[in-house]
């Protein structure tokens, strides 16, 4: 009985001894400050604040204003977001996001009468819910790149038929910075 009992206690001492913890690496970095050059080239400001919350998720936040408004329709948007992220490194590589968008747009209004069908130019606030797709690499010195796509589905001002913005997209080629 003496013998089983020490085996028991050795085998348990051994299977401490030889288990390892490793030690998350705490995340310095936790900022990162965008600017979507697909936007800008199209005549539209889009900046984009995100922070980082664990190596596989952040949040953000995302403001866009067109200076060129002869090619947007969109007066502002809004965008929180959320992104779980399936690289190696912390917080890069592919993800899936999900969006929120308060937008504000300038959208025509299909009205069908008894003699005719005409359109009204309307500006409407709504709010958006979506889901999008999207890489990001950085470089060890912090820069960053960022490719995204997503669609999200107007909620409200849905009084009207037939809306050309029923439906919102989010898209960018986006540059900058994680401090």
């Amino acid at each position: 009985m003496k013998k089983i009992i020490t085996l028991l206690v050795v085998s348990l001492f051994c299977t401490n001894g030889f288990s390892q913890t490793e030690e998350p690496t705490p995340i310095v970095n936790k900022n990162e400050l965008k600017v979507n050059a697909l936007y800008l080239i199209l005549g539209s400001f889009d900046v984009s604040y995100e922070r980082i919350l664990n190596e596989e998720s952040a949040v953000g936040i995302s403001i866009n204003a067109p200076f060129d408004n002869d090619n947007w329709d969109i007066n502002y948007t809004a965008t929180g977001y959320y992104r779980y992220y399936f690289g190696k490194k912390i917080a890069s590589g592919f993800f899936g996001e999900a969006f929120g968008m308060l937008n504000n747009v300038d959208d025509f209004i299909y009205e069908e009468t008894s003699t005719d069908y005409n359109y009204e130019q309307k500006t409407l606030t709504d709010f958006a819910l979506g889901i999008g797709l999207g890489g990001k690499w950085v470089t060890k010195k912090g820069l960053l790149l960022e490719i995204n796509a997503g669609v999200g589905r107007n909620l409200f001002n849905n009084q009207y038929d037939d809306r050309d913005y029923e439906l919102i997209g989010r898209a960018g080629i986006t540059v900058g910075y994680r401090f």
